[in-house]
């Protein structure tokens, strides 16, 4: 129970007649100790009354009461994320470096996830290095509530908006609606101990999640003591008949989640105090020093960016054909540090957006080993490869949502969504390889990147007159073979690898099958910088 004006706790208060000095005897002062102890084990002591009242907690000192010299500002906006969280988690770790002493938390939300409300709620109401203040110009809905009430203060602009924090999820028919009594009755004991912990009615913050509880404004009878409380926290008090329900509090009325407007909020003791604008903040909060805004950064505007479907989907698809590309034309290692960085790219936003740790790190980097094994040490495809592609799939499936397992409707969407972004950037890696493979030889850049092939003098060099005849120009003649030309591999094609045509060594891909070294190959495509061979097969 919540109480407007709570009691406070009666000092101990020792009579002056008690703490006299009698001096001149001493047996006079043994008498009166003696009569004293009797007295006192006479009368049986009276057991403590048991109350429902919360158990005290300690507030910290109201914003206002002093001036703040080292004030920031983080601005809470837009829908809650796991990388809105992560946000909100390095500004303050900012914040705590810079040895602030007052955090004011700007929030306009219409609200998101539960788990990241609470988690940056029990963050801000655990910091023990500042003060922290919720100054809500418009709105704080839903799981934006929730962030509000860890805070030390709630300011509130006069038609600002708090409340209707009700638990829904969104169904297999993409309707939403409000979760099972299983999540409700956590929420509720999560949201109690919240307001309770900052000194709110524990009353009206249940009624934000609860859309049939009723607050009313109570009268104790005897003690005369003025609160709000519902139904259920009367009947749970030590004296039920004492307690008289004056009026209900339209706003929580049933069927509907409890919502208030700043100038309510204030009247009902949920906020502190009512102000317009950041200078009339400053001005109550009595902020001397300057107030620093912690706007986003460049690294967050990247993270931001990066966690966009369209541009991870462009990400991965550069990194996997970039690794294809070095993987099928040995000497360039420009390829290799694309991939490399792109991956980086990928892991690091994801670290940052609060979605991957080091799990998906861990099974991204086994399943690169399991494919470098099918390719390098055991021929043809197999159980390593099969294993090491799908560790990689899944790890990046799992850096890209904030749960392993889809439990609701909503978390089903947003793994559906990941898993169309990996098949399309199959897709994509596909049709872009077929290209670069066909166009390669004509692509400016690429064919800078790429190491030219040595020109190498035709052996009927020796003209019937003794003199050489000119080389062919190296647009005529790329490579000391061509098509139909027989080798013999001298390294297993895995598939790139390099095959011996008579006295030349030429480095070449195979058309897919593994060949071993000793085996006889024959030339079957020669485009731009790539020479395309197959196995032929040994005949009597």
């Amino acid at each position: 129970m919540y109480s407007a004006r709570p009691r406070m706790a009666q000092p101990i208060r020792a009579s002056r007649s008690d703490s006299r000095v009698v001096v001149g005897s001493i047996l006079p002062a043994m008498l009166i100790g003696t009569s004293l102890m009797v007295a006192a084990t006479a009368v049986p002591a009276q057991p403590p009354k048991a109350s429902t009242q919360p158990a005290e907690v300690r507030v910290k000192e109201t914003p206002g009461a002093r001036s703040y010299r080292r004030a920031v500002l983080i601005r809470f906006t837009g829908p809650i994320t796991p990388l809105l969280e992560q946000f909100v988690f390095r500004k303050l770790d900012l914040a705590q470096r810079r040895n602030a002493d007052l955090v004011i938390i700007e929030i306009d939300s219409p609200g998101g996830f539960l788990d990241s409300s609470f988690n940056v709620a029990s963050r801000l109401r655990d910091l023990d290095w500042a003060e922290t203040v919720a100054f809500i110009p418009n709105e704080a809905l839903s799981g934006a509530a929730i962030v509000a009430l860890g805070c030390d203060t709630i300011i509130m602009a006069r038609d600002a908006r708090i409340g209707d924090a009700g638990a829904i999820f969104q169904g297999q028919d993409a309707l939403f609606r409000y979760a099972p009594e299983k999540i409700r009755t956590d929420l509720a004991r999560r949201i109690r101990d919240l307001a309770s912990s900052k000194g709110r009615p524990p009353a009206l913050a249940e009624a934000m999640v609860d859309m049939d509880l009723v607050v009313y404004h109570v009268r104790n009878a005897s003690t005369e003591e003025t609160g709000l409380m519902t139904d259920p926290e009367i009947a749970a008090s030590d004296d039920p008949a004492e307690w008289v329900k004056l009026k209900p509090i339209i706003e929580s009325r049933e069927a509907h989640f409890l919502e208030l407007n700043g100038e309510r909020a204030v009247a009902l003791g949920l906020a502190g105090r009512v102000a317009a604008s950041r200078k009339e903040v400053r001005d109550q909060l009595r902020i001397d020093g300057e107030l620093l805004i912690l706007e986003p950064t460049v690294v967050d505007t990247t993270v931001t960016v990066l966690n966009f479907s369209f541009v991870t989907g462009l990400l991965l698809v550069v990194a996997v054909v970039a690794l294809l590309f070095e993987a099928s034309a040995p000497g360039i290692g420009i390829g290799g540090l694309v991939s490399g960085l792109c991956f980086a790219l990928f892991f690091w936003s994801r670290f940052l957006g609060g979605t991957a740790g080091w799990l998906e790190v861990i099974l991204f980097a086994a399943g690169l080993v399991f494919i470098a094994i099918e390719l390098f040490v055991i021929p043809g495809f197999g159980v390593a490869g099969v294993s090491g592609l799908l560790l990689v799939l899944a790890s990046i499936l799992m850096a890209s949502q904030h749960f392993v397992v889809p439990h609701t409707g909503r978390e089903l969407n947003t793994t559906v969504n990941s898993l169309t972004m990996i098949v399309g950037t199959g897709v994509a890696v596909i049709l872009a390889t077929a290209a670069i493979s066909y166009f390669r030889g004509s692509i400016p850049v690429l064919s800078w990147l790429a190491l030219q092939p040595v020109e190498v003098k035709p052996r009927d060099a020796a003209a019937a007159d003794g003199k050489a005849k000119p080389s062919p120009a190296l647009g005529e003649r790329r490579f000391p073979v061509q098509v139909g030309d027989w080798g013999v591999a001298e390294s297993p094609l895995r598939p790139a690898g390099r095959v011996r045509f008579q006295d030349d060594y030429v480095d070449v891909v195979s058309d897919g099958s593994f060949v071993s070294a000793g085996q006889q190959v024959t030339v079957t495509k020669i485009s731009g910088n790539r020479v395309q061979v197959r196995a032929v097969e040994e005949t009597a």
